[in-house]
């Protein structure tokens, strides 16, 4: 049983515990030898791991997605913590217990089914309420849509965040009809649970979270089409213009083009399913991160790469670090060798540069503000990790 949490380490604990190799880099310093960085992860978080001697030996004890039993210790490197490996050894996968390395849901997944069920059976359109009901009676699919996370990085990502996103959706859908006249109730609480299907197949989550060679090349968007399409030909009857505009639910949720939607918004529905999606899926990638830094005994958070920003919390106070901008500095390891280049990410975590123009001084706001953005998350490009 595990007993060593990554929570739990403090600096300059003495550790020895158990976990899960979510990615293992090998490279070379400047003095020529090798070393390696791992990420070691389990439900409570995710610590980076450095090996600096016996690196050959060690890594031909274990892979990526390894379970292992890990000896060093800790300290806060640049403000994060990171665990300097000593001593390693695999774990065989029957001796662990994989609901103590992956993230899970904190909803109860019988409770969520039945939720999911509830949606279903409330859907007065027929033909509607026969396309999901061919889904729910599809077990491998309710499996893998009930397990899988939203995402792997952003939010949700915890097994069951599909789910858990999805039903989100659904209600906040439910909620806007009862606002506004003349909206479609059941093609949008269908689109909302049908949105994101597509990630079922789109990642990988048995081991640590990433993505299928199928997800890489089509996307969770196309092949989430290919889903609904696949089911609408088994069903008779299924009217071709309520076909229609539910696809297009499906193919315009990212809103725009440069987020990896390939159609825009072009119905009612169609646009408010966009918001509410978005909507969802900050306010959880906000919260996680919020309860992340919970205790740290400051007023702020600490800097939040993707949010590009830090958030505020009234249960601390400030301090003068919490007021600097992350440093722009290439890390250096321990040995005095530059740490390996950041991991690369998906197109919607990548800022955009301005483009090149010749700059000059100038004490104009506008000037200053020719290049910004006042969009609150508009650095926050929507690829393919959603």
């Amino acid at each position: 049983m595990k007993e060593l949490y990554v929570e739990q380490i403090g600096e300059r604990d003495q550790v020895e515990g158990q976990f899960l190799v979510r990615d293992k880099v090998t490279a070379m310093a400047r003095n020529g030898k090798p070393y390696m960085t791992l990420k070691l992860m389990d439900r409570t978080g995710e610590i980076e791991g450095r090996i600096w001697e016996r690196v050959e030996e060690l890594s031909a004890l274990f892979e990526k997605d390894d379970f292992v039993a890990v000896a060093g210790k800790a300290s806060v490197y640049l403000g994060k913590m990171q665990l300097i490996v000593q001593r390693l050894k695999k774990v065989p996968e029957q001796d662990v217990d994989l609901s103590d390395y992956l993230p899970v849901c904190r909803r109860p997944l019988e409770e969520m089914i039945a939720e999911l069920r509830q949606w279903v059976a409330g859907l007065k359109a027929p033909h509607y309420r026969a396309l999901m009901e061919d889904f729910l009676a599809d077990e491998e699919f309710l499996r893998l849509y009930s397990r899988a996370p939203a995402a792997k990085s952003i939010h949700h990502v915890y097994l069951g965040g599909l789910l858990e996103h999805s039903l989100a959706v659904a209600q906040l859908a439910d909620d806007i009809c009862c606002r506004y006249s003349g909206l479609q109730r059941d093609l949008l609480v269908t689109g909302a649970l049908l949105h994101d299907i597509g990630k079922t197949a789109e990642l990988s989550y048995e081991r640590s979270f990433g993505y299928t060679d199928p997800g890489k090349l089509l996307g969770h968007i196309v092949m989430g089409v290919e889903m609904v399409e696949n089911r609408l030909r088994s069903l008779e009857n299924f009217p071709p213009a309520a076909a229609l505009v539910l696809k297009h639910l499906l193919l315009s949720h990212h809103g725009q083009y440069e987020y990896g939607s390939p159609k825009r918004p072009k119905t009612l529905e169609a646009v408010i399913l966009n918001y509410l999606d978005d909507l969802d899926s900050k306010i959880n990638g906000v919260q996680t991160h919020l309860q992340k830094e919970m205790g740290n005994g400051s007023g702020w958070t600490a800097y939040h790469r993707i949010y590009d920003r830090y958030f505020y919390r009234e249960n601390g106070e400030l301090s003068e670090d919490d007021l600097e901008g992350p440093s722009s500095a290439v890390p250096a390891s321990p040995s005095g060798s530059p740490a390996p280049p950041p991991e690369e990410h998906s197109p919607r975590e990548k800022i955009r540069p301005p483009a090149n123009r010749e700059r000059t001084l100038s004490a104009s706001l506008a000037d200053q503000l020719q290049e910004k953005t006042l969009n609150l998350f508009a650095q926050l490009e929507k690829g393919d990790e959603e």
